[in-house]
């Protein structure tokens, strides 16, 4: 074998032993208190659905870990074994150009590796969410996801990998910095395409029902002198009985969406709080952080693949004896996980970050108790873990476990 085949090994051995070391910290955690309500918690959440929390999150623990061998497996089939050598042999043998072999090449393994995911998202869903009361998807909405998604990926994915593959064959060494720049104008372009054309093909969007709700989000919006392209409530419950809130879409198209699920579960002034604390994300200017990283990230990652471009030994170590601009583009997307793992605590620590200030910007235009009261029937209802393991949590989580956040509210309050 070749060096490169044996970093790629022990990184790949490295992170998964760190995930499962991770994920059996969270369990032990979530079970040794399965028994006791925390005591800031005595008296809110009921024993049983702080019971039905540990038993959700152990659950899902357990979904993830084989989910997780079996993505391992699938990996090295793809790589070392010699999967991406025969489908590329398979897209030579149709003797397109080199174009057409390219976008044909990425969208078959695209499609084949989604298809090969069916098996545990049918799992997850009616299986595991449906075990804890969750899932409230039918087969029908579920197999029209899956065809919407993958008619969706062939029509807005084949004109971007083609431009990409033409830049790489054609713009010379800095082909990575113009494909760079092509990526960056389509994730800006997707931003506003997807709450105005994408999302409505799976969800029913529609303008708030409850007027006195409207009224007094519409006045929070003025107070803190925000601008959006509309209100909107969603027809979440038709897959999932769990509730969420979100910011979508990119200048004018802005959008503020409440999912129906979290408006039943909250009243008027605990959803002014939520709302309160998205706000909070875009006056810190948080989503423009986010994606002023994301592009840097994704700079570095072009530049870093414009350079194995030129390594022959980069596709050997992986399984490819034929080095191409699209087998490249896979590999590089497939193995790259295995060495930047270590960045997920930094990344956690960020958005973290910018949770507590979402909540302390929350604070000032709502009521914090508000905000608490609503996050706890947040955290019931949607059965979240009240004892997360701090290493886990550390690793893993983009929000602040609960007694963490509670007590950051609290102490702003107090």
């Amino acid at each position: 074998m070749l060096t490169f085949t044996w970093i790629f090994l022990c990184a790949l051995l490295l992170s998964t032993l760190i995930d499962f070391y991770l994920d059996r910290r969270q369990q032990q955690s979530v079970q040794q208190h399965r028994a006791q309500v925390p005591p800031r918690f005595e008296g809110i959440i009921s024993l049983e659905a702080h019971q039905k929390a540990a038993d959700y999150t152990t659950a899902k623990l357990k979904v993830g870990t084989w989910a997780g061998l079996y993505g391992l497996g699938l990996l090295l089939f793809w790589t070392l074994g010699g999967g991406l050598a025969c489908l590329d042999d398979a897209m030579r043998s149709l003797d397109w150009s080199a174009l057409q072999t390219g976008v044909a090449f990425i969208l078959v393994f695209s499609v084949l590796s989604s298809l090969l995911d069916i098996p545990f998202s049918i799992y997850q869903t009616f299986v595991l969410e449906e075990r804890f009361g969750f899932n409230k998807m039918t087969a029908k909405i579920f197999f029209s996801d899956m065809c919407k998604n993958t008619l969706l990926m062939l029509l807005i994915a084949t004109p971007l990998i083609a431009v990409i593959l033409w830049l790489m064959a054609s713009a010379g060494e800095l082909w990575w910095l113009w494909a760079w720049a092509v990526w960056v104008g389509f994730a800006v372009l997707m931003m506003w395409l997807y709450p105005t054309f994408i999302a409505p093909l799976f969800n029913k969007f529609e303008g708030m029902k409850d007027a006195e709700l409207k009224a007094a989000i519409e006045a929070l919006l003025q107070r803190c002198g925000f601008e959006s392209n509309g209100l909107y409530q969603m027809d979440g419950s038709k897959r999932s009985s769990h509730g969420n809130a979100y910011f979508t879409g990119f200048g004018k198209s802005k959008r503020i969406v409440f999912f129906d699920t979290l408006l039943d579960q909250l009243s008027t002034q605990e959803t002014l709080a939520v709302l309160a604390h998205e706000l909070g994300h875009f006056k810190r200017n948080h989503i423009k952080k986010r994606m002023l990283l994301t592009f840097s990230i994704f700079f570095a990652g072009f530049a870093l693949m414009g350079w194995f471009s030129e390594q022959l030994w980069f596709y050997q170590a992986l399984g490819v004896s034929q080095a191409s601009d699209y087998v490249l583009l896979i590999l590089f997307m497939m193995v790259m996980p295995a060495f930047t793992f270590v960045l997920s605590p930094i990344m956690s620590m960020y958005s973290r970050k910018h949770e507590f200030e979402a909540d302390d910007y929350a604070k000032e235009h709502a009521n914090a108790d508000d905000l608490i009261s609503a996050l706890v029937k947040m955290y019931e209802d949607n059965a979240a873990t009240l004892t997360p393991d701090a290493w886990y949590s550390a690793w893993h989580d983009s929000h602040p476990p609960a007694p963490v956040r509670i007590a950051h509210l609290e102490k702003r309050s107090a």
